[in-house]
């Protein structure tokens, strides 16, 4: 310290004795005030604030040790330093007297110069070396309480706290009085893997000063985090370690991003082996179908006509690859364009079961479709939501093992949103991969009777598609094993009735005309040209859209034979077919059932609810006449 910055002040009723000890300051090169008694003193202090007080024990008003005593019991004036004096032959008591007082040292006279100032400047040094640790004390409280990491310091060998920072309590959602209450506390937060491991590095601190783990902490109703624990030793002047400071810092976004990285770079891993099998696939066919183009002799123009048919077919087949690729692409690039307009969702949903009916009935499976008998509309590009829902009635196909049950079915919420919900009951999907499924490239698991296909872009790229149409795509699965279900949402435009109300039939009758026929199928224009078709034929037609009052309309018409669609929306054909058989009055007229799936369970189903026939969409006419006729 600067002694000429330093002022003291010299308190002694005796004028020489006064005199002699501030010259021996002032000599030193300190500014010195002087006061002769306790009264005075105490006013000086307040004004002046010096940095030391040198006081004797012997004044006219006030004792010495009781200026000292209120000089230090205000907070004003407590961190001024008294170094106490006194006369000659001042005995131990005394000096004890003065420093329980709150003196900061105590001299007895004769008291030589050198002495004096010896103890002056140590006084000073001492406080100034106060000052500095609680400068560099605040500096570091007002570091750890700003920052994110909890800063921890313990003793050793004892455990206990010394300090620990706010970021605790966010941290570990404890409170530091709890933890020093009980330090080892914050172990009962740790995660329960990782306990036995951070409790031997808490009974080890004593002797174990270093490490730096990684490990998770959570509790009811907290996320589990990630956090990174350093342990570092404290040590004092005589290199002994006397406590221990951790720092722990919240690694939990880092340890996420780690995750993603390596979710992307098997993601990535997988792709391209996809990619390769799906570019192989096709290409081996192509090849060979390529060779048989210049074959000669017996059978070659067949064997032509095949190779010809397998090389469009697989070309198809890679052009699918190349556009999904390409779309996704767009996507990601804000290029896509929606042809918006007025949309019925009905004809939306007929699209995406053609799209997808091929391999539903190769694979073996039963579709159940329900539809309401409204008409929604909602506003979009038809070509995107068929292949959006296409694509989940595919996937549904592909990851149910063979001679499944896929149900589709259309509802209307409360919200002004439809749903358009697609169910299998096939290999399902794992809690902890519901939340990647929509992520670019991601697979689940297949079937065992069948090898991964697809490039695991479908269900990001209908999630993208349906975004972009306002609508949100979400996936359900009760667990490996039990089925998945994949909900399509979209903002209704409007809700109209059918075009044809229900009960409407419309006929056409002619003279002479042969056997009555009743059609019933939703999609009218097919139904149209049917019933056109048979009228050329010379049948008599009757058509409808509407199957829920099929009895009635049966019982008015008196048709000699019901065509039926099967997956007619609201009503399930087979129980209509097995209503019509019960009924006395109707049991003799002939059911033919018209399907697009016709697999041997989707035969066996039909007959069993009373179908004559089983037609398979498109029929072809000589198998439409004869299941009409029984022949």
């Amino acid at each position: 310290m600067n002694a000429h910055s330093t002022l003291i002040l010299n308190v002694d009723d005796n004028d020489g004795a006064r005199y002699a000890k501030t010259r021996i300051l002032q000599s030193a090169g300190f500014e010195v005030v002087e006061a002769a008694n306790g009264t005075d003193a105490l006013d000086i202090v307040r004004r002046t604030a010096p940095a030391l007080v040198l006081l004797d024990v012997k004044l006219p008003d006030i004792n010495g040790i009781e200026v000292c005593r209120r000089i230090k019991a205000d907070s004003e004036t407590s961190k001024v330093l008294v170094l106490q004096t006194s006369a000659a032959l001042t005995g131990r008591a005394d000096k004890i007297r003065g420093l329980e007082g709150g003196a900061d040292n105590y001299l007895a006279a004769p008291i030589e110069a050198d002495e004096l100032i010896a103890n002056v400047n140590a006084l000073l040094r001492m406080r100034q070396a106060q000052v500095d640790l609680r400068d560099s004390e605040e500096r570091f409280r007002q570091l750890t309480d700003n920052i994110d990491d909890v800063f921890w310091m313990f003793s050793v060998p004892g455990r206990e706290l010394v300090y620990v920072s706010p970021a605790y309590a966010e941290i570990w959602g404890r409170s530091a009085e709890e933890l020093g209450e009980q330090p080892g506390g914050w172990l009962d937060a740790v995660h329960p893997d990782d306990r036995a491991e951070m409790a031997r590095r808490w009974d080890a601190m004593a002797s174990e000063h270093h490490y730096d783990e990684e490990f998770r902490i959570g509790g009811p109703g907290r996320q589990t985090r990630w956090v990174r624990d350093r342990l570092f030793p404290v040590r004092d002047s005589r290199g002994r370690v006397y406590r221990v400071a951790r720092v722990t810092s919240d690694i939990t976004a880092r340890k996420e991003m780690e995750a993603l990285l390596r979710a992307a770079d098997s993601n990535k891993n997988q792709f391209l082996a996809t990619l390769a099998h799906e570019l192989r696939n096709p290409l081996s066919p192509i090849r060979n179908a390529a060779a048989l183009l210049s074959a000669t002799g017996e059978s070659a123009t067949e064997r032509q006509a095949r190779a010809r048919e397998v090389i469009t077919r697989q070309v198809d087949h890679l052009a699918h690859l190349v556009d999904d690729l390409l779309d996704v692409a767009r996507i990601s690039e804000g290029k896509i364009v929606l042809r918006t307009e007025e949309v019925d969702l009905g004809a939306v949903i007929a699209q995406a079961i053609e799209t997808a009916g091929p391999l539903i009935t190769a694979r073996g499976h039963h579709l159940d479709v329900r539809q309401p008998a409204e008409q929604i509309w909602v506003s979009g590009d038809s070509v995107r939501l068929a292949q959006s829902i296409g694509n989940l009635l595919h996937n549904a196909a592909k990851f149910t093992p063979t001679n499944g049950e896929i149900a589709l079915s259309v509802s209307l919420g409360g919200d002004g949103r439809a749903r358009i919900a697609v169910r299998d009951n096939g290999i399902g999907i794992a809690e902890d991969n519901l939340p990647r499924i929509f992520g670019m490239f991601a697979q689940v698991a297949v079937p065992p009777d069948r090898a991964p296909e697809g490039l695991g872009i479908g269900l990001s790229l209908v999630s993208h598609l349906i975004g972009l149409h306002g609508g949100r795509l979400s996936a359900d699965s009760a667990g490996i094993g039990m089925g998945s279900t994949f909900t399509v949402e979209l903002p209704v435009l409007r809700v109209t009735q059918n075009a044809q109300p229900h009960g409407e039939v419309e006929c056409t009758h002619k003279e002479g005309a042969g056997m009555r026929v009743l059609l019933v199928d939703d999609n009218v224009d097919a139904m149209e040209m049917m019933g056109f078709l048979l009228g050329e034929m010379g049948y008599e037609t009757c058509t409808t859209a509407d199957a829920s009052q099929i009895e009635t309309l049966a019982l008015q018409h008196k048709p000699d034979v019901i065509v039926l669609d099967i997956g007619l929306p609201g009503v399930d054909g087979y129980e209509v077919a097995r209503r019509i058989k019960r009924n006395p009055r109707l049991a003799d007229i002939r059911l033919v059932a018209h399907t697009g799936y016709g697999s041997p369970e989707d035969r066996r189903r039909a007959q069993e609810a009373g179908f004559d026939a089983h037609l398979v969409k498109p029929a072809e006419l000589d198998d439409l006449e004869k299941a009409l006729r029984g022949s």
